[in-house]
């Protein structure tokens, strides 16, 4: 009896996850920093994808594409959170108002995954003000 033992091929690199491009980085932070206006940044909803869009939008067409839909979801979002709030006046606005947050917050995370995934996401109740 011989005493053979096999080594591994240690010739192979082990296998690296892929990271995604840096233009869905970019296409996702479009969408994540919306939140920012939920954690006390007056504005933050709209700051924070009209940034990263006009700093990138020239570079990647779908950080362009991500951006538009961010910038006009966020924008839409606010109009309808502004016609809740005077709806408070005639009672249907407290409960319009708090679905719209939550939509909001659901809709955001939802693009979020999506553009990470290299996905678009077309959000609903948006009105096309960037085209």
């Amino acid at each position: 009896m011989s005493d053979q033992t096999t080594t591994p091929n240690v010739d192979a690199p082990p296998p690296q996850p892929q990271a995604p491009p840096v233009s869905h980085t970019y296409a996702v932070l479009c969408h994540v920093l919306a939140l920012s206006g939920f954690v006390g940044v007056p504005f933050g909803h709209i700051i924070g994808p009209l940034i990263i869009w006009l700093l990138k939008r020239s570079e990647s067409a779908v950080v362009d594409q991500h951006g538009k839909e961010s910038l006009n979801f966020q924008i839409s979002m606010t109009l309808w959170s502004i016609l809740a709030g005077l709806a408070i006046f005639i009672l249907i606005g407290f409960v319009l108002l708090p679905l719209l947050i939550l939509a909001n917050i659901v809709l955001v995370i939802i693009a979020s995954i999506k553009a990470g995934n290299g996905e678009f996401y077309k959000y609903p109740l948006t009105i096309r003000f960037l085209k």
